[in-house]
């Protein structure tokens, strides 16, 4: 029986990347909630308390964003490194390995050992789908989040609009609006700028004991 020790050992990566989402989020919304009450007390309107806040539009729209374009990055990578390599980088497939390669290298089919998964070893349309899930579960994620910050954007910016007696924007026009671009377009460019330095940085650059690295002794056209 696996101890509470070993639990706590094996789910480290997991566990201290949620602690810290929760305590980013948590400081997310208790500075945005101070900037909201400090804008809102210069324009003489009427501030948030904490739990207003959470559920308001302003803050579903800022976390939504921010959501939306860290799933992007992740599907296009994942997506994108089934089809296109990067000599030297351990982000990368040997160049001469592009596809998706054989039933014998994803080790499915007639090639599924005992323990693979129940829809690889069911076969048919459940063993091909769940090929792709990871795929399909990220671009889900994306597509929701980004809907989510659609809606959320168009609320927060007509509340700003109403103050300032201007008209409130139909759905169809805050999302070619130049607030729902900017937004959207600020971290789609950060994103993928992250993803693409660490493919190039990760051929020259080494971090040992890193999985994310080559070995510190790998000559940088290898894939460690």
């Amino acid at each position: 029986m696996t101890s509470r020790r070993s639990w706590w050992r094996d789910n480290g990566l997991g566990l201290v990347f949620a602690a810290l989402f929760l305590l980013v989020l948590a400081g997310q919304a208790l500075s945005g909630l101070a900037l909201y009450n400090d804008e809102a007390r210069a324009a003489r309107l009427q501030t948030l308390d904490l739990p207003a806040y959470v559920s308001s539009s302003a803050f579903a729209v800022d976390v939504a964003e921010n959501w939306q374009s860290e799933f992007l990055q992740f599907l296009l990578f994942i997506w994108l490194t089934v089809w296109l390599v990067q000599r030297g980088s351990p982000e990368s497939k040997p160049v001469d390995a592009a596809g998706p390669g054989s039933d014998e290298d994803a080790r499915a089919g007639r090639f599924a050992p005992d323990d693979a998964p129940a829809w690889v070893r069911a076969g048919g349309w459940r063993a091909r789908l769940y090929g792709h899930s990871l795929t399909l579960t990220m671009g889900l994620v994306f597509v929701l989040s980004w809907a989510a910050q659609g809606l959320a954007g168009r609320v927060a910016l007509n509340e700003e609009r109403l103050r300032d007696l201007r008209p409130p924007l139909s759905t169809g026009a805050y999302l070619t609006s130049p607030d729902f671009w900017s937004r959207t377009l600020q971290n789609w460019q950060s994103e993928l700028l992250a993803v693409g330095t660490m493919a190039v940085f990760t051929i020259y650059l080494r971090e040992r004991g890193s999985p994310k690295s080559k070995p510190v002794g790998a000559p940088h056209d290898s894939h460690g």
